[in-house]
């Protein structure tokens, strides 16, 4: 049989697509925490100005921001926190903070998910 152009690019096509189908599939099932939300600088970047427990040095997380500790204590209702990383400018108009979901920085997602992972430092 004759290979053409047209066949040897169908089989390429479709050798490529049975080797990255699980690939993607395995993408698929890695969910992002919060944590990788918060620690991404193209996201939530929040060592950007917050230090935090459990952060390497070598990370250099900022300190304009006040520490993310005993966020519990801090905040006993959560959805006070969860107000706060959406809009902090809300509750304090002259914050740094990015309004991470006013903004749509986030996705609401995202955000509960952040929440979650700042919650429990």
């Amino acid at each position: 049989m004759k290979r053409t152009p047209i066949t040897l690019g169908a089989t390429l096509l479709g050798a490529l697509f049975l080797y990255a189908t699980p690939v993607l599939a395995d993408e698929a099932k890695k969910e992002e925490t919060g944590k990788d939300i918060a620690f991404n600088k193209s996201k939530g970047n929040c060592l950007a100005c917050h230090a935090m427990p459990g952060v390497a040095d070598d990370q250099q997380p900022g300190n304009s921001g006040p520490p993310l500790i005993a966020m519990k204590d801090r905040f006993p209702d959560k959805k006070v926190l969860r107000a706060k990383i959406w809009d902090a400018t809300a509750s304090n108009p002259g914050s740094y903070m990015p309004p991470m979901g006013k903004h749509k920085i986030l996705s609401e997602q995202e955000i509960d998910k952040v929440v979650d992972f700042v919650y429990g430092l």
